[in-house]
C-alpha cells in the first residue's frame, strides 16, 4: 500500500456492492479523504448524486464485465477544475463480478496542451484567411466567396456585384500623421464598412487602403446604389487621429454582372475600372458599371 500511495493516481478497489475496501492516499488530494477515511465509503457518498449519475453508463457496463476507459472533469478538494481520465477494470471471479478496480490519472496538462494547439491551429487558419491589420477576410477567403455568390445567382437569377473602395488623400493622411494613425484610420473604416453591409455580403481589404466589397444576391441596380450610397455615408463620419478631427471619404467602384459565368477576376477588373471613373469624376462618389451578357 506505501507504493501506491506514493502514486498520484487515484487507485481504489469496490466491491459489488460499490463499497470501498481499499483506496491510496491519492483521494486526500482529489476528494479530501484519507485511505483511511475512504474504507468502507459508497461509490455514490464519494462522487456526490450528480457525479455518480455522469458515471452511471460507465459503471454500470463495468459491474456488468466489460473494461471502461473514459474522461471526465472533476473539482478537488482545493477547488480547481481537473480533467482526468479513468479506467474501470472488473474483477470477475468464476465468471462473476466481484467488484471493480479504479484507476484514475490526472491529465490536465494534456487538455490544456490540447487546447493550446487547437487555439494556436485555429489562430493559423484565421492568419490565412484574413488580414491581420482589420481582421477582414483577405484574397484567399475571397476567391472562394464570389465563386459561392456566383453559385448563389446561377439558381436564384439574381445579380452579384463587387465594388473596389479606396479611401481619398489616404497617402496624405498618412505622410502627415503617420504610419501608426493611419492604420487606425484603416481599422475605423474597415469597422464602418462592415456595419454598413448586408449579412451576406463580404467586405475584404486587399491592399494598403483598398477594400473590395462582395454583394450577392442583388435583385435590382436601386439596391445596390443604396448600398453603395451608405457605405460612402458611414466612411464619411468624422474621426479623431493624433489629436486632429478628420473627415475622411472614399470612392467606390461597382460591377454589376447578370453573367454567371464570369470570373472572380472579371469581376474585380472591372470595378476597378469603375473606381477610375468614380475618381476621375471628383471622389467621394460611385460610379456602377455592367458586365457584357455573355456571347
Amino acid at each position: 500500500m506505501s507504493l501506491l500511495d506514493h502514486l498520484q493516481a487515484m487507485v481504489a478497489y469496490w466491491d459489488k456492492n460499490e463499497v470501498c475496501q481499499f483506496a491510496n492516499n491519492a483521494y486526500l488530494y482529489w476528494f479530501g479523504k484519507t485511505r483511511e477515511q475512504m474504507s468502507g465509503i459508497t461509490l455514490r457518498q464519494l462522487l456526490g448524486p450528480e457525479l455518480y449519475r455522469m458515471n452511471s453508463p460507465y459503471r454500470v457496463a463495468a459491474y456488468a464485465g466489460q473494461v471502461q476507459v473514459f474522461e471526465r472533469t472533476l473539482t478537488t478538494a482545493q477547488g480547481s477544475i481537473r480533467h482526468s481520465l479513468a479506467t474501470y477494470t472488473p474483477h470477475i471471479v468464476d465468471g462473476e463480478v466481484q467488484g471493480i478496480f479504479v484507476h484514475v490519472t490526472d491529465v490536465t496538462p494534456l487538455k490544456l496542451l490540447e487546447t493550446e494547439l487547437r487555439e494556436a491551429k485555429e489562430q493559423a487558419e484565421r492568419l490565412a484567411t484574413h488580414d491581420f491589420l482589420t481582421g477582414l477576410p483577405n484574397r484567399v477567403l475571397l476567391n472562394d466567396r464570389i465563386q459561392q455568390a456566383l453559385a448563389l445567382a446561377r439558381r436564384t437569377q439574381n445579380f452579384i456585384a463587387g465594388a473596389t473602395l479606396d479611401l481619398d488623400g489616404f497617402k496624405q493622411i498618412n505622410d502627415s500623421l503617420g504610419h501608426v494613425a493611419g492604420d487606425k484610420l484603416l481599422v475605423e473604416v474597415a469597422g464602418r464598412i462592415r456595419r454598413s453591409l448586408r449579412d451576406v455580403d463580404t467586405a475584404t481589404r486587399v491592399g494598403g487602403d483598398e477594400f473590395f466589397l462582395l454583394f450577392p444576391n442583388i435583385d435590382s441596380r436601386a439596391q445596390l446604389e443604396g448600398l453603395a450610397t451608405r457605405i460612402l455615408d458611414a466612411v464619411r463620419a468624422p474621426v479623431e487621429l493624433s489629436g486632429t478631427t478628420l473627415q475622411p471619404s472614399c470612392s467606390l467602384g461597382v460591377a454589376i454582372a447578370s453573367d454567371w459565368s464570369i470570373t472572380p477576376e472579371m469581376l474585380m477588373e472591372a470595378s476597378d475600372k469603375a473606381l477610375y471613373t468614380a475618381k476621375s469624376l471628383g471622389k467621394n462618389r460611385f460610379s456602377i458599371w455592367h458586365l457584357p451578357l455573355a456571347a
